[in-house]
């Protein structure tokens, strides 16, 4: 399970490197170039890995892999290694003794420190270490932190309709719910080039199903972004959204902690909701009625009036170039699965949400992931090897209690009493003991 789950993490970094390179706008000549060469010059924080750098090569092998597969993000996952289990560089004890000389000996030169670890015998003579190896581990363990400068604070805007989304969460008025009164919350994307909403919906409660529901209707209406630029909390750090994302070919984006700066457009917009409809809109509505105001404000006023910043009202100018905007796929409610991982029984069973379910005969043994819908538990698709082997059945144990296995091969009988020499019960089951396997 943990090792799917790191798979996962690794193909989701590597869409997120290759997506600047995948836009719905074919780039200009040398504009492909000057964004690879500007990806190999940033220091990545790799999943799972000791490197920080991506080469040229890999970036396109990337690409390649994900072009040749039909832009599928399990072509993204990562091959086995064959020096698997061997370590490569540093074992654990010697990477804290380098971390404790490092809080020993605080700000000194690399060439002080190296020098320093090889005396005391932390990093033997005979074996070099680079330079970036010391610097990836400090950073790691914080130990090396970098000077606060002055920040680029720029403006920017995105060149085309539904390259960039910004999304945020915003607490709304209280509504009325069952006779009292319940707090509320505003989910809302805005596309970065027009200043139009996708979608945005008032919620019970500020967590991952309320967002994801959001999110689905956004795409459903407007189409799929390439970038979608959201909150570090803790609704937008979920792996089962940052993975539906990167199979639909978005890139989740997280802002840094405590700096809202680069969402500023949608935090903007959630001023404008605050002092034009929100200041309009009387306390205890119920939740229908209140996104239902709000859907007829965004509509005829927000996206038909003259925005500031463009000069231009939001829907004409995310019209305009309509031919760009990717339909999002018909099964798109399947992207935003639960994933869970679960090992076949012999008996041919897997436990989910506290109910048995028949796999097939072939996957006996195998570790598998189940897909399914909190809210849908009967339909639950299986995985082995990235291959789908259908819905799952909920285990019926009166219907197994009439199914005769011979020679491997099961079929239903007769709700009988069954004595034969050629034959035992077991457990509620018919085994065959000996006989031809006939009737």
């Amino acid at each position: 399970m943990e090792e799917d789950k790191k798979r996962q993490e690794v193909a989701k970094f590597r869409y997120f490197v290759i997506s600047f390179l995948m836009g719905y706008v074919r780039l200009r000549r040398g504009e492909r170039e000057a964004i690879i060469r500007e990806l190999c010059a940033k220091e990545w924080d790799i999943p799972y890995s000791g490197r920080s750098y991506i080469s040229r090569s890999t970036i396109l092998n990337w690409i390649r892999r994900y072009e040749s597969s039909g832009r599928r993000i399990e072509s993204l996952y990562p091959c086995e290694r064959r020096d698997k289990g061997q370590t490569r560089v540093m074992d654990g004890e010697t990477e804290q003794g380098v971390i404790n000389l490092k809080k020993q000996l605080g700000d000194v030169t690399m060439e002080v420190f190296i020098k320093e670890a090889k005396q005391r015998g932390i990093v033997s003579e005979g074996r070099e270490v680079s330079r970036a190896t010391f610097y990836r581990l400090f950073k790691r363990h914080g130990v090396n932190e970098e000077k606060e400068g002055v920040k680029d604070m720029r403006r920017f805007e995105a060149e085309y309709p539904n390259e960039l989304w910004q999304s945020d969460c915003m607490h709304g008025p209280k509504v009325m719910v069952e006779g009292k009164l319940k707090k509320s919350y505003l989910f809302a994307l805005i596309d970065d080039h027009s200043r139009l909403i996708p979608h945005g919906e008032f919620y019970l409660s500020e967590n991952l199903k309320s967002y994801i529901d959001c999110l689905q209707k956004a795409l459903l209406k407007r189409g799929l972004p390439r970038k979608v630029y959201v909150d570090n909390g803790p609704t937008f750090r979920s792996h089962q959204l940052s993975f539906a994302c990167a199979s639909l070919g978005i890139a989740l984006i997280h802002s840094r902690p405590y700096q809202p700066e680069g969402r500023g457009k949608i935090e903007r917009w959630f001023k404008t909701v605050r002092t034009q409809f929100l200041s309009q809109i009387p306390e205890g509505l119920s939740l229908k009625e209140l996104n239902e105001r709000f859907r007829v404000w965004i509509e005829q006023q927000y996206h038909q009036g003259i925005h500031t910043s463009t000069g231009e009202p939001p829907l004409k100018r995310y019209l305009k170039h309509i031919e760009l905007i990717k339909e999002a796929p018909k099964d798109l409610r399947d992207y935003f699965r639960i994933r869970a991982t679960r090992k076949v029984d012999r008996d041919r069973t897997v436990s989910l949400l506290g109910k048995l379910y028949e796999a097939p005969v072939e996957l006996i043994g195998k570790t598998v992931s189940l897909l399914y819908h909190e809210e849908d538990p009967l339909r639950v698709e299986v995985f082995y090897n990235n291959k789908s082997h259908g819905i799952l059945k909920v285990l019926n144990p009166n219907i197994n209690c009439k199914i005769r296995r011979i020679n491997h091969i099961t079929e239903i009988i007769p709700d009988k009493t069954i004595q034969r020499a050629d034959t035992s019960v077991k457990g509620g089951m018919v085994f065959n003991t000996g006989g031809r396997g006939d009737e």
